[in-house]
């Protein structure tokens, strides 16, 4: 099947208190019909917009869920767009967090947030499932916010058939600087989603602040199939974003099983070690770092005999699943030397670090430059003209810090994606989707 040319809309709403829910979902609801009623097929709308993304304690009423979903089945059923919302909804376990698959047939499915972030854990269970939802505007692949910082989330909803991801979500800032709010994945991951994956990605985000203590970043997005951006909302206004994209298989060609990985055998690095990178061999830049303190050199041809560290190509570091195995099972340091296009070497040098909290060294060969990234996904080091060797810090112990947020763990996450993957039923409390 060839990809539909297909108008979208991701409609970006300033964030309401739940209090203030009844008040505020007229005006929500009219956005929402207006990005449908201008001929986009799919509309997306932020996580938790029914009645709020911080719930509290108070029991949520079902009444004003069920009211409120009638309404948007009534745009749909009015426009024949296919709108996927963020709300709250009683699973069999629980509250979830959950999207809302809308169409003129009415709710045709959901998709409940599998890696609750921080106090989403105070008030929804986790879901267990994760499946593509069939719709008039195409199979959609459905994930919720944080989910998209485990990479195999959307990569097992395209696996499945998804044509498109679709990503409601709340992406929170620390307001560090409020003229230019920050988030990893609006800033980084979610291209990499939409490239690594081979589909189009709509998001959709709030901004504003709620509770008086969560602000958000604006941000939303439309990516093609090849990760290029095709719209962008700014970080503090309330907006309804229009593009078209090209809905179908995936472009990403990825195989039925990862590519391989080469780990290799020795001794574990050292708590704490001053590592140099040089882009090419050269005995004489060897010597250099040594007098400039570093510990070891990593250079193409030079890597430390160590089982923390597995070497990677650029069939390994594209491929969403194929670091998180190695990862899980002690690597700390991947080495990845890369041939691929310079705009994409650092993006995804950056979202594998941080989605797996290693340390990613680069041998950028077409561009003889080496730099490295830290657990963090920053880029801690590099070499560039006349400068050819860098060096930066390993610490053992950041590699083992996978707590991200209170109460939220990486490494527990994939952990569980990948139970829910191989149908192994989650931990007790956990919602299914539906």
């Amino acid at each position: 099947m060839s990809a539909r040319p297909t108008p979208v809309a991701a409609v970006q709403t300033r964030a309401h208190d739940r209090a203030a829910f009844a008040q505020r979902w007229p005006a929500l609801l009219a956005r929402i019909a207006a990005a449908a009623e201008s001929g986009a097929r799919l509309v997306v709308v932020p996580e938790g917009t029914v009645p709020g993304y911080v719930i509290g304690t108070d029991p949520v009423d079902p009444h004003q869920i069920d009211a409120a979903a009638q309404d948007v089945i009534a745009v749909a059923t009015r426009t024949g767009a296919t709108i996927v919302y963020g709300g709250a909804r009683a699973g069999e376990q629980g509250l979830a967090n959950s999207a809302y698959v809308t169409t003129p047939r009415g709710i045709v499915g959901y998709a409940d947030k599998c890696f609750l972030w921080h106090f989403d854990r105070r008030w929804f269970t986790a879901g267990n499932a994760l499946e593509p939802v069939d719709t008039p505007a195409g199979r959609l692949g459905v994930f919720i916010c944080a989910d998209g910082r485990i990479p195999t989330i959307a990569s097992t909803l395209v696996e499945k058939g998804a044509e498109v991801l679709v990503v409601p979500t709340a992406w929170v800032t620390s307001g560090r600087d409020p003229h230019a709010l920050e988030n990893l994945q609006a800033d980084l991951m979610i291209a990499v989603r939409a490239r690594e994956n081979g589909v189009p990605l709509v998001v959709a985000n709030k901004c504003g602040v709620e509770a008086r203590s969560v602000a958000y970043c604006g941000k939303s997005q439309i990516l093609s199939a090849d990760g290029t951006l095709v719209a962008i909302a700014a970080q503090d206004d309330e907006a309804i974003l229009y593009g078209t994209v090209a809905i179908g298989p995936s472009i990403a060609g990825l195989a039925a099983r990862p590519p391989a990985v080469t780990r290799l055998a020795g001794d574990p690095l050292p708590q704490q070690l001053r590592i140099a990178i040089a882009a090419h061999a050269d005995p004489e830049l060897h010597a250099i770092a040594r007098v400039a303190d570093a510990d070891l050199v990593i250079d193409p041809h030079a890597q430390p005999p160590s089982a923390d560290v597995a070497l990677v190509d650029d069939e390994a570091v594209l491929d969403p699943r194929a670091l998180v195995g190695p990862r899980l099972d002690g690597v700390r340091l991947f080495v990845w030397r890369t041939s691929i296009d310079a705009a994409w070497v650092v993006p995804f040098a950056r979202t594998r670090a941080a989605e797996l909290r290693a340390y990613v060294v680069v041998f950028d060969s077409p561009r003889r430059r080496a730099f490295a990234v830290d657990p963090d996904g920053a880029v801690t080091c590099g070499t560039f003209g006349a400068f050819e060797v860098a060096a930066f810090a390993f610490e053992r112990a950041r590699t083992d810090a996978w707590r991200v947020a209170p109460a939220t763990d990486v490494r527990e996450g994939l952990v569980r994606t990948g139970n829910i993957i191989q149908g192994i039923r989650a931990e007790p409390g956990a919602a299914a989707a539906t």
